[in-house]
């Protein structure tokens, strides 16, 4: 990855900043976005500070003009696109019979829309070296969680794109890869929206239990390097969820179902 020129989403906190680092590690030239200007600002310089080119893009994935902004800046710094990782996302917390629609609109504006943009202004680059997209999905992409409809709606959606993207462009030597982390330790919890669209403010979760975000930024490098079609992380919430999914659903809806509902304060019980 050295000189590669990587674009990465939602780089100011969580798994965007340890992909930051990790691949600034690595000699790539990075092209960061966030929302959050100043924590966007004060990482490039703290990545520009050991050699790293760096480029902040105040972005917010889920209006069409600042993705556009985003690789135009991109290319107009560096000239290329090898590796565009969509990462930026939120989460929620509530039942569907509870929750404003306008969450879940915000939810597939910010995960769903946010990577279809990107990745609509990215592509004809991308396409041109060969390069890497990624997806930073969730288990939530391979089976419905409680409590979080329009989180597990947007990874879906999610899926479905990034997949046949890789199909229509499967003779042109595009690269496609879909990670899909189990809970990891991070800020999204914090921010989840509830139910009237405000931030949780607190997670549910232990949070020091979790797969931290340098791992998993860890394993999505490796992942992009080799080229792999999918990662999924942990063994008991990522492999063995996706396999129940396809031979054992039934079971998997019930042991789903009680698996979340010993959150505190959970929306199912």
């Amino acid at each position: 990855m050295k000189n590669k020129v990587v674009v990465i989403t939602g780089a100011s906190s969580g798994i965007g900043l340890a992909l930051a680092r990790k691949f600034a590690l690595k000699g790539s030239k990075l092209v960061l976005a966030a929302r959050s200007i100043d924590k966007l600002e004060e990482l490039g310089k703290e990545l520009g500070s050991s050699g790293t080119e760096v480029v902040t893009v105040k972005t917010d994935v889920s209006i069409e003009k600042d993705c556009k902004n985003l690789i135009d800046k991109a290319v107009s710094a560096f000239g290329k696109i090898d590796v565009l990782i969509n990462n930026a996302g939120i989460s929620m917390r509530a039942n569907f019979l509870d929750v404003e629609l306008s969450v879940l609109k915000r939810l597939m504006d910010v995960n769903f829309w946010g990577t279809v943009y990107c990745t609509k202004y990215a592509l004809p680059y991308l396409i041109e070296r060969k390069g890497s997209l990624v997806g930073v999905s969730s288990i939530a992409g391979y089976v419905g969680l409680p409590g979080r409809t329009g989180y597990s709606a947007s990874k879906f959606a999610m899926h479905g794109f990034l997949n046949t993207i890789r199909t229509e462009n499967l003779k042109k030597g595009l690269h496609v890869l879909i990670a899909a982390p189990g809970f990891t330790a991070s800020n999204v919890r914090y921010s989840a929206l509830t139910a009237d669209g405000s931030s949780q403010g607190e997670t549910p979760r232990k949070e020091e239990k979790m797969m931290s975000a340098e791992e998993v930024a860890s394993r999505i490098y490796h992942a992009t390097i080799k080229r792999k079609r999918t990662l999924i992380l942990t063994f008991v919430e990522g492999k063995l969820t996706v396999f129940l999914s396809k031979f054992l659903p039934g079971l998997l809806t019930r042991l789903t179902y009680n698996h979340m509902a010993k959150e505190p304060d959970a929306p199912v019980k």
